[in-house]
């Protein structure tokens, strides 16, 4: 264990202090020998032939003068995006509405500074995603966690707040869809109280046998839904690769707050990925992934029925690259117990406690959040043998 970090020897703004003060996320740099975690994908799967060729070509057609370019992104790949956007997602926009970030990370930071000053209420899906919590907290917002069930975040009593932030099409971690009334009651709050929504569409390439979701942007109306879209679960979580669809009347001022920041993304990256999409290449990669992470799914779910039955409920299967297995008999004070000792066997699972605002308030059972796009057969095979060694050591 090391030591706690010293003070810094400057005082920091009241943002520094409140993101020095904010609970550490944990990342684990060294992979373990067996490791569930989510939003990894396996280096096999990564088109690296297309992608040398796209970015071979990128750097041959470089032009005669290098410059800095739009903070909007390169209008090559917004107009990719556009039309894999309609096709992909049934998603209308205009060029002009896509902003090209590096990854959702920088979305949420833009949406942050832009749209929220300190003492404003954030309606946020309880349990949700760490990393847009606390975005949420370190710009100084009240946070009004909302629970989620089976139709996805409950939105019956909302609060007055200045933003909402969702998963609509896949809630993370528990993998419900939010249903069309709830849609349109979200829609209603946010024309109410002249709210803004964030939309992260992290994984909607990838459903099992379900049919795919319309986003929320496409029923929005009013001018209330930011759309945020990655390649980070379909090419690589290292290109840093996303993007928004804003509303009309934001685009100029983040485009401005996108140059500030960093003038604009890499465009080598973003032409590349252009030519991937113009081509045709894109979606057949695709199409791969997605058949080869549904034999990789289904390997998952055949483990965890054979070695652990009735020990687990499963939930949020039909999409995504994770499910959620809650532990039958394991209370939720135990869950770290198990990670512990499931690291010490060089395991890597991941509790859902984390993710909840109030997780005594839910549910009483210890839960895992297994991720398994970096795996093969034999080693999710392998991984929830190890899994049931351990559950059996702690008497679940």
């Amino acid at each position: 264990m090391g030591s706690a970090p010293s003070p810094p020897s400057t005082e920091l703004s009241a943002y520094g202090q409140r993101l020095a003060s904010a609970a550490p996320i944990p990342w684990n740099p060294q992979p373990f020998a067996l490791d569930f975690r989510y939003g990894e994908l396996a280096g096999s799967d990564f088109p690296t032939l297309a992608w040398r060729r796209a970015l071979a070509n990128a750097v041959a057609k470089r032009p005669s003068r290098l410059r800095y370019g739009d903070p909007r992104g390169l209008p090559e790949l917004r107009a990719a995006l556009q039309g894999y956007l309609w096709r992909g997602r049934g998603l209308r926009c205009e060029i002009d509405d896509i902003l090209v970030v590096n990854g959702s990370q920088q979305g949420f930071d833009l949406c942050t500074r832009l749209l929220l000053d300190p003492g404003d209420r954030v309606v946020i899906e309880d349990p949700g995603y760490n990393l847009a919590r606390q975005a949420f907290l370190t710009a100084g917002a009240e946070l009004s966690p909302q629970p989620v069930d089976r139709e996805g975040m409950q939105t019956a009593t909302l609060p007055p707040a200045r933003l909402a932030f969702v998963t609509p099409s896949h809630q993370l971690p528990l993998g419900s869809i939010l249903s069309a009334p709830r849609r349109q009651e979200l829609l209603a709050w946010a024309a109410r109280h002249g709210a803004a929504i964030i939309e992260d569409d992290y994984d909607a390439e990838y459903r099992h046998g379900v049919g795919p979701v319309p986003p929320l942007r496409s029923l929005d109306q009013t001018g209330r839904v930011i759309y945020l879209g990655t390649v980070s679960k379909t090419l690589s979580p290292t290109l840093r690769l996303g993007y928004l669809v804003l509303p009309p009347a934001l685009r100029e001022v983040f485009a401005r707050a996108k140059r500030m920041v960093d003038r604009h993304t890499p465009e080598l990256e973003q032409a590349a990925l252009a030519e991937l999409i113009t081509s045709g290449a894109y979606e057949r990669h695709v199409r791969r992934i997605r058949r080869r992470n549904g034999e990789r799914r289904a390997a998952l779910l055949k483990a965890l029925r054979e070695r652990l039955g009735e020990r687990v409920s499963i939930v949020g299967t039909d999409a995504g690259l994770h499910v959620l297995a809650w532990i039958n008999g394991l209370p939720q004070a135990r869950e770290a117990e198990l990670t512990e000792r499931a690291a010490a066997a060089s395991l890597g699972l991941y509790g859902v406690s984390g993710l909840y605002d109030r997780p005594d308030d839910f549910e009483r059972r210890a839960g895992l959040v297994i991720g398994y796009a970096a795996l093969d057969e034999a080693q999710i095979a392998a991984g929830i043998a190890r899994l049931d060694g351990l559950l059996r050591e702690l008497g679940a």
